[in-house]
């Protein structure tokens, strides 16, 4: 038997759960998004009668209102919208167990061996779970049903809202090879310019793409998006783990990054925010039991908007806050001049090439003072576990009053996608 791969996408997700909470707010143009005052004053979602005005997702707030003067905007309540995403599971958990979700408002759900026991109907699945959800939680799905992950997502974007589509066997060549080749999973703006380049235009196009012009334009990642667009793919429903939050997969790097409230134009600003993301991505290494050894930055000039990079290797693998931070401010010092002339407006601090913790680690014979630095670490997070992120700060991370109390770990948490991940 054949798989049978559904998949759910909760139709604008933060503003329909904000209306579904809020009943006054339902029929009126409505958009979630971040504090202007910090700077990140852009829509996160907008719900569909603020889409009919045409109102974009990551546009900023005063495009928005200039489209729409009535339009309400609220701020974005990630601990409501983290329950209506585990009450979806629990939904979705009711049809099958292997129900792997791709962000808060998405997932995917295996079903094959639900309808080989019980005789269903893929299509009727797909009903019933939609009308349980505007029932049971006010909103609204997209649900796309597929023999794969990738042309059920492509199912579930291809008609919204509240609708379900069947990509199959018979239909697949005129639905999804006809379709704009951005409208693949992973295929994003630069892989876009570079297909249109060379005439591949469509999905179908890629499909038929030789391997050669493969290897030469994007090596292994083209294959893979060719094996996408022939409705090849294989990856497995992979599901939910709850004490994880995730699914289990293999985590390559851990990163964090902010727009900082103003521009960052001197060094003590600078350092209290690669301390704050520092904390945030060694923290995040602790509780997965992994080291890092190598330490990067991203810089987003406030000039500009244009952006680089920088990375060095460590002489051990580490999880501890102060080496993690120490090897970013390096980075950070030496390629950045931090004054009114050469202002930052973002950065980004990611920890990569990992080990477990389980693996031994090289000792030294000179006492360096850091021996106990994690251990010193992991009793730090034990109290923030039990008293809040906040609870202990560094003097660094207080240089600037604008940063003071931010709970970076928890509000800029990014949730991890699944398809490349097997």
């Amino acid at each position: 038997m054949e798989r049978i791969i559904l998949h759910s996408d909760m139709n604008s997700f933060y503003a329909s759960v904000e209306q579904a909470q809020r009943p006054e707010l339902r029929g009126r143009p409505v958009v979630v998004a971040g504090k202007e005052e910090l700077r990140h004053g852009i829509v996160l979602t907008k719900s569909e009668e603020a889409k009919a005005y045409g109102i974009r997702t990551a546009e900023t707030l005063w495009q928005a209102r200039k489209k729409c003067p009535d339009l309400v905007v609220l701020p974005p309540r990630y601990e409501l919208y983290r329950a209506y995403s585990e009450m979806a599971r629990a939904v979705y958990n009711q049809y099958t167990d292997l129900v792997e979700p791709f962000g808060l408002d998405e997932s995917w759900l295996d079903i094959t061996g639900s309808m080989r026991r019980r005789g269903w109907d893929a299509y009727e699945v797909a009903r019933e779970i939609g009308s349980r959800m505007k029932e049971e939680l006010g909103v609204t799905v997209s649900i796309g049903v597929s023999w794969n992950k990738v042309f059920a997502k492509f199912g579930s974007d291809y008609r919204k809202p509240d609708a379900i589509t069947v990509i199959d066997r018979a239909n697949y060549r005129d639905v999804v090879w006809t379709a704009p080749v951005r409208s693949l999973l992973y295929v994003g703006p630069a892989t876009e310019r570079k297909l249109h380049g060379s005439g591949i235009l469509t999905i179908g196009d890629l499909a038929h793409a030789s391997d050669a012009y493969l290897q030469r334009r994007f090596g292994k990642i083209g294959f893979m998006l060719r094996t996408y667009a022939r409705g090849e793919d294989d990856t497995p429903v992979k599901p939910y783990d709850p004490d994880r939050r995730d699914v289990d997969r293999t985590v390559k790097s851990y990163g964090n990054g902010l727009t900082a409230p103003h521009d960052i134009v001197c060094e003590r600003d600078a350092k209290a925010l690669i301390w704050l993301l520092s904390e945030s991505v060694a923290q995040r290494l602790r509780e997965d039991g992994v080291r890092a050894r190598t330490v990067s930055i991203g810089v987003r000039s406030g000039l500009d908007l244009s952006g680089y990079g920088r990375q060095a290797k460590l002489r051990r693998p580490t999880a501890a806050t102060l080496e993690i931070a120490q090897a970013a401010w390096g980075l950070l010092r030496a390629n950045e001049t931090l004054d009114e002339g050469h202002p930052v407006r973002a950065l980004h601090v990611r920890a990569s090439d990992l080990s477990s913790m389980r693996e031994p680690v090289q000792l030294s014979f000179v006492d360096d003072g850091r021996a106990h630095l994690e251990d010193l670490d992991f009793a730090i997070d034990d109290l923030r576990r039990r008293y809040g992120n906040t609870c202990v700060v560094r003097g660094a991370e207080l240089a600037d009053e604008t940063l003071a109390g931010t709970d970076i770990k928890d509000e800029n948490t990014v949730h991890p996608v699944g398809v490349l991940h097997r």
